[in-house]
């Protein structure tokens, strides 16, 4: 029960920080999150003490978090600056752990060597959350944002490879940089090639259970959960670095195997992104909370140590902030001054230095940082006589206050030091953003809607589908968009007839002449929109002609005189309507689930379609069965609209929305939902 209401207390202070954060936009999250959890710890006395196995708290926490910012990653963007990317990620680590390394343990001599390389590789992984949580004025420079992005995703890996080196030099009493760094590249490697053999394997497991027609949401999410943690498990048995092999597998993104699009993708995808957001955003609050709920214990532990004065204490976790910095800064420097005399071909000027210092103060601490402090055993001998591990409150102490200092500086000192921005620009930046985000969400509520359609729904689903083309429509046309046809979508829909009607002509499923007749009307239609210039005009000729030449003897003697069959080819002429139509309609189906284009147009083509095929089967619904959409249809209207409002949220939480227009969005949704239940 203890435990049960310890998660319960951290959920809900996880909660009230999302409200907080609403409220006041400027202060960073993570911040927020801390101050709560201090607050907590305040209040219950001190009685919040959290342990947990180190491994333990590895797996939970960092293995999830770790696959989820890779699967997001740009690989482009990390292939783009792969270089610099490497350099902070790899390079910078190992330098910042040295660093700090020898400079502690020369100034607190009571921290062993291998102890104090422990602390300098926590302090190596800059944080996701911090560093995003920015105030929202910042701009930081596209190539600096690039490199912070790549650096997130790769120096937890090195950092916690480095960490887990170290501490088992404290464990074993001894400590080798030759053997270390020989134990390091081969669990990196090791990690990197599991990391793509189990990522293989887990596409061919997905891709496996499509093929044989498993498509249920629940088994694919809930795989997807489970990846994490079970390459994390397995790399640890094959004793190479869980981490590189977590990375690895979310970069190659497991559950959604390249090139395996439809509508149950689609339908999944967006389940999956809900649950990892819920997910993701819960893990790095409650190790924020837990940072707040540990301070006052870790401080007050260190703090009445007579063996060290407080004043020490202040200046060790200030002058590791400096170090930590100074550090970063000078690795920085000549990483652009390098890029710049190489690359750019000029000289290096202050704003170059400027730059230089944005990326600097951008690399925050934070979970990764705390959550491998956490992982530090209690004890540095296992089993008898349980010798306690060498200063662990002293570690954690200096651990919280550097990420405290990191984060104040990245709140206060970034928005300084980031290029100005010109208020009328920014404000019609912000309003384009918005125009385009807006749209963004209307797109993804009708490849929602499109993944969810069946049977059953098709009719209502489609009503509510051109009710947000029409809102898409408005949307472009208030913003000065022009909404220009989709000639090429169109031609590619009425070469899937075609191919499909020569493909059942071929087969002998419907009659040559009643084939011949309709890619006729098909190849007039293409050559309307073509402008007459003719492109595959001789492959449909030729399909044309095989078409008589396959049938043209029965042909002949079916349209001789007194024949009774006119009837029979009427039905025919509208079941390969039917066919060619259906067939077009799975195509564009898989064009909106995969967005390999707009989604608007090919959603406006597709509900053509089948509005079209509707009419085949039926030439005029009665009055009941028009009731029966609309009734049917206030379900998916209700499913939509709860949807826009999480991509809403969404967006603005990401910074793609303004304050006020999402609240503007929010409010317009609403009013729909209280007009959908007739309470306006």
């Amino acid at each position: 029960m203890e435990a049960l209401t310890l998660g319960l207390l951290l959920l809900a202070a996880v909660l009230a920080s999302s409200l907080i954060d609403q409220i006041i936009p400027r202060i960073s999250l993570p911040l927020i999150q801390i101050a709560i959890g201090l607050v907590i710890a305040l209040v219950a006395g001190g009685d919040v003490k959290v342990t947990l196995d180190p491994e333990l708290f590895l797996v939970m926490f960092i293995a999830p978090l770790l696959y989820d910012e890779a699967k997001h990653a740009d690989k482009q963007a990390l292939w783009r600056e792969r270089q610099p990317v490497l350099s902070l990620a790899i390079g910078l680590v190992v330098a910042t752990t040295l660093v700090i390394g020898f400079l502690l343990h020369a100034f607190v001599p009571s921290i062993p060597l291998a102890a104090a390389f422990a602390l300098g590789a926590a302090l190596g992984p800059t944080d996701a959350v911090a560093v995003s949580s920015l105030s929202k004025s910042v701009d930081i420079p596209k190539r600096q944002a690039s490199m912070l992005k790549g650096e997130l995703l790769l120096n937890d890996a090195s950092g916690i490879v480095s960490f887990q080196f170290a501490i088992a030099a404290v464990l074993t009493g001894s400590f080798s940089l030759v053997n270390a760094s020989v134990d390091f590249l081969v669990e990196f490697v090791g990690g990197l090639l599991l990391g793509v053999v189990l990522g293989l394997i887990g596409n061919g497991v997905v891709r496996r259970a499509r093929s044989i027609g498993v498509e249920n949401t629940n088994f694919h999410v809930l795989f997807e959960v489970l990846i994490p943690f079970l390459i994390y498990l397995v790399a640890d048995v094959c004793h190479v670095s869980g981490v590189i092999a977590v990375v690895v597998a979310g970069l190659i993104n497991v559950t959604s195997p390249k090139g395996v699009i439809g509508p149950s993708v689609s339908r999944m995808n967006i389940v999956s992104g809900s649950v990892w957001h819920v997910l993701t955003y819960a893990l790095n609050g409650i190790v924020f909370v837990l940072l707040g709920t540990q301070l006052p214990l870790a401080m007050q532990e260190t703090w009445e140590n007579v063996r060290i004065t407080n004043s020490t204490l202040v200046l060790l976790v200030l002058g590791l902030t400096f170090v930590l910095l100074a550090t970063r800064f000078l690795w920085v420097l000549v990483m652009d001054l390098v890029h710049v005399r190489r690359v750019q071909h000029r000289r290096f000027t202050g704003r170059d230095v400027r730059s230089a210092l944005i990326t600097t103060f951008s690399g925050a601490k934070g979970t990764i940082t705390l959550s491998i402090m956490f992982s530090l055993p209690t004890y540095a001998v296992i089993g008898p006589p349980n010798v306690p591990f060498p200063q662990r409150e002293l570690l954690i102490f200096l651990a919280c206050g550097v990420i405290v200092c990191t984060l104040l500086l990245a709140t206060f000192v970034v928005p300084l030091l980031a290029p100005a921005r010109d208020e009328g620009e920014d404000e019609q930046r912000r309003a384009d953003q918005d125009a385009a985000t807006t749209m963004d969400i209307m797109r993804q509520v009708i490849e929602m809607l499109t993944a969810q359609q069946n049977a059953e729904n098709s009719a209502e689903t489609q009503a509510v589908i051109r009710s947000y083309n029409d809102r898409l429509s408005r949307i472009k046309a208030n913003n000065g968009i022009e909404d220009e046809p989709n000639v090429a979508l169109r031609l590619k829909a009425l070469g899937w007839e075609y191919d499909r009607a020569m493909e059942l002509m071929e087969r002998g499923v419907v009659s040559g002449v009643v084939a011949y007749r309709y890619m006729g009307r098909l190849e007039q239609v293409i050559d309307l929109l073509e402008h007459g210039r003719g492109r595959g005009r001789l492959r449909r000729w030729n399909g044309r002609f095989r078409a008589l030449w396959h049938r043209g003897l029965r042909a002949v003697l079916r349209e001789l005189p007194g024949n009774t069959a006119l009837a029979e080819r009427t039905e025919d002429m509208r079941w390969l309507q039917t066919a060619t139509r259906t067939y077009a309609i799975e195509h564009l189906e898989e064009a909106v689930a995969s967005s390999q284009v707009p989604t608007e147009d090919a959603a406006t083509l597709l509900v053509e379609y089948q509005r079209s095929v509707a009419a085949l089967h039926s030439a005029r619904p009665s009055v009941t069965s028009v009731i029966k959409v609309d009734d049917l249809a206030d379900g998916i209207k209700r499913r939509a609209y709860a949807f826009e409002l999480e991509q809403i949220q969404d967006a603005y939480e990401d910074d793609r929305l303004s304050r006020a227009h999402a609240q503007r969005m929010r409010e317009s949704v609403q009013l729909m939902q209280m007009d959908l239940e007739d309470t306006v």
